[in-house]
């Protein structure tokens, strides 16, 4: 899967550290918006890191938030394992 800089977003972690990311799918689960990001280090292993963040708009201005609630994270994750994975080749 190459990396696509159009949807680049860089997230710094709890440590400082600046993590490039590229947005692949954003999920509605219980009135809420999540975004799946991969970690451009791992786009293109078979494996891919995922990082799971809280998607919140105000206005015309985009956030990506940390999931604080070790609940709430536990439950998205959970919502996201029972999606049918998408298959690039079927979305074009």
């Amino acid at each position: 899967m190459a990396f696509d800089e159009e949807n680049v977003i860089e997230i710094t972690d709890d440590d400082g550290t600046v993590l490039r990311c590229e947005l692949y799918d954003i999920i509605e689960y219980e009135g809420k918006s999540y975004a799946l990001l991969l970690e451009e280090n791992s786009a293109d292993s078979e494996d891919p890191e995922v990082v799971l963040m809280k998607y919140v708009e105000e206005g015309e201005e985009v956030f990506f938030e940390t999931i604080d609630d070790d609940e709430e994270f536990e439950k998205v994750q959970a919502y996201i394992e029972t999606l049918e994975p998408v298959d690039e080749d079927e979305e074009e």
